[in-house]
């Protein structure tokens, strides 16, 4: 199981929106991810550093799925 694949919901760590979920929306290289964070309608770039990933996996990438759970 890979901690950080697409789908993955996560908490920031870092920066001005730690402690909000995230979920990966792209990997761009060993490093970095794209991602959107709850609050948030853009995606943004993301050290994989900064994140903790969490148990829930979304299938379903779309933005209503996103959105659903970000409001949760």
């Amino acid at each position: 199981m890979p901690a950080i694949e697409v789908g993955r919901v996560c908490i920031k760590t870092a920066g001005r929106r730690s402690g909000k979920k995230a979920v990966v929306i792209k990997i761009m290289d060993r490093n970095f991810v794209q991602v959107l964070v709850q609050g948030s309608k853009k995606q943004a770039r993301c050290s994989i550093r900064h994140l903790e990933p969490t148990q829930k996996v979304l299938s379903d990438t779309s933005d209503a799925a996103i959105g659903k759970e970000l409001s949760a």
